[in-house]
């Protein structure tokens, strides 16, 4: 049985920054894109597209964060994954993506852009191997972390959930 570590060598997995989890960019476009003509509030061009692998394991997750794009993630293997969404108005989403579509597992899901996202092994998984892809590509500068404290003072009735998808500040 393939380990979380295998995954990271075979692949060449690094650490994600501030989010957690591991992830390697596989394709970025050349051709770019002004932000603000593909409605990003941003100032610059961004590349027309951009993918790469994400790995969680049990020891860590994707915290709440949200991009300035739309983000389609693809289940590839592993465990089920949790999946939290939170509109600005406070909608929420929970999605389990995963590989048996028969029982309620998605195998992909759209992230709009704007929305409070997150990402952590559903129960006591092992690790699950995703990946994303968004057109426009996806610029560090167009991602935010959500700071628990904010995020539970605007949406109280969410307290549970937000600490079990960000960190302690």
């Amino acid at each position: 049985m393939d380990t979380k570590e295998d995954i990271i060598k075979k692949l060449g997995l690094l650490p994600l920054p501030g989010e957690g989890g591991y992830y390697r960019e596989t394709y970025r476009s050349g051709a770019t894109v002004d932000a603000k003509s593909v409605g990003i509030d941003a100032e610059g061009r961004r590349s027309v597209g951009t993918a790469i692998f994400y790995l969680v394991g049990p020891d860590e997750f994707s915290a709440l964060h949200r991009l300035k794009t739309d983000e389609l993630f693809h289940f590839y293997a592993g465990d089920p994954v949790e999946m939290l969404q939170i509109s600005e108005d406070g909608t929420v989403k929970k999605v389990l993506l995963g590989p048996d579509v028969l029982s309620g597992h998605e195998p992909q899901v759209l992230v709009q852009a704007g929305v409070w996202q997150g990402t952590r092994l559903q129960g006591r998984g092992s690790w699950a191997l995703l990946g994303t892809t968004m057109a426009p590509g996806f610029e560090f500068s167009d991602f935010e972390l959500g700071a628990r404290k904010a995020l539970t003072a605007r949406y109280p009735k969410l307290t549970a959930d937000i600490e079990r998808f960000t960190r302690s500040e």
